[in-house]
């Protein structure tokens, strides 16, 4: 008979970066080997769009009343599955709902990808942050029965409360980013992908692309996907969505990807997925040189590190004038995703989580 796991997740599939590069790109390889995957996601498509618009606090309790007869739900029905799977948390405040599935008797699989027992507040939520409770993180490690953490940062947190922790990387899928080689342009196109809740980070290295554009006017121009509000006059951008369907095919125009990050708590746990989907297509790559950027990235060899304006001017400027460089850098980075950050690399490690 098959075995059965009940995967509790925020939003529906493919809806949400973080689930799909966690989880959902692997339960076809599961599904394979045997396993039964059911999934419950707390949000509907409409109370998606309510919860994460500003105002509407009315209809925003009423959903979290919803979401949470939907986890009770979940909990009747948890004893019938010989796995769940939490991806962050199962409700959005407290821990009584994890806390309640760890005595049902199935093997509770806690995942988490951000230092999330830090508070991060979202501005469309308002009053809801003050209902936020990152120190439950702690508490939902500790009932757990297993742990995945997104890189070494994050696993050192969870020992402190288990000791039973795995580590598996935030990974791509390379046989969707396997595509037809870009057409030659002789503008190179400097690229940032991410959401309204990170442009803050991509803001850090405006001042820095000033530099470039006045240096090399038109032969660079900028691209920034996630956030179709954001313009940035004088970089001449205009923000586009991100769009799952086409998300490969939107960031092969970049000729150079960017992943810059400030150096605090909460960013050292960042499991650099921007800067993956870059190398993962053959982009040349330049990060900060913040939390696993700097395992990752192998300075001058498979990307570029760059920790002061100063020094990521003089990395564009590099990687800007030498088109050779481009492609040896790019496809040092794709190499590496391939062996150790792609959905190949790692299938086993997620078999073994459930065996």
């Amino acid at each position: 008979m098959k075995k059965r796991i009940l995967f509790l997740v925020l939003h529906r599939k493919d809806r949400s970066p973080g689930q799909r590069y966690r989880h959902e790109q692997y339960v076809p390889f599961l599904e394979a080997a045997g396993f039964q995957c059911d999934f419950s996601p707390l949000l509907t498509a409409t109370e998606d769009r309510i919860f994460y618009a500003p105002g509407n606090y009315v209809r925003k309790i009423r959903i979290g009343l919803k979401t949470l007869f939907r986890r009770l739900k979940d909990i009747r029905r948890a004893k019938r599955y010989d796995f769940i799977y939490i991806y962050r948390d199962a409700y959005f405040f407290g821990s009584f709902i994890e806390r309640r599935l760890a005595k049902s008797g199935a093997t509770i699989i806690y995942d988490f990808d951000d230092a999330i027992w830090l508070k991060d507040e979202n501005p469309n939520q308002g009053i809801f942050n003050k209902l936020k409770t990152p120190d439950k993180i702690s508490r939902i490690i500790s009932v757990s029965d297993r742990i995945i953490a997104g890189n070494e940062y994050l696993a050192i947190y969870a020992r402190q409360f288990n000791p039973n922790v795995s580590i598996i990387p935030s990974t791509v899928d390379m046989a969707r980013y396997a595509l037809e080689p870009k057409p030659t342009n002789d503008r190179v196109c400097i690229g940032w992908t991410g959401s309204f809740s990170t442009i803050k980070h991509f803001e850090t290295l405006v001042p820095a692309l000033r530099e470039i554009k006045a240096k090399y006017g038109d032969r660079v121009y900028f691209k920034l996907i996630g956030d179709p509000t954001y313009v940035e006059p004088t970089l001449g951008i205009q923000g586009v969505p991100w769009r799952s369907e086409t998300e490969a095919f939107d960031l092969s125009e970049l000729s150079i990807g960017v992943m810059p990050l400030p150096d605090n708590e909460w960013t050292r746990g960042k499991c650099a997925m921007k800067g993956l989907q870059y190398m993962a297509l053959g982009i040349p790559t330049i990060m900060s040189p913040v939390g696993v950027n700097s395992v990752i990235i192998k300075d001058g060899e498979n990307g570029f590190l760059a920790g002061t304006s100063t020094e990521w001017v003089e990395k564009l400027a590099r990687l800007i004038e030498d088109a050779d460089l481009r492609k040896i850098i790019g496809a040092a980075g794709m190499e590496t995703v391939r062996k150790d950050f792609s959905v190949e690399a790692n299938n086993e490690k997620w078999l073994a989580i459930f065996n």
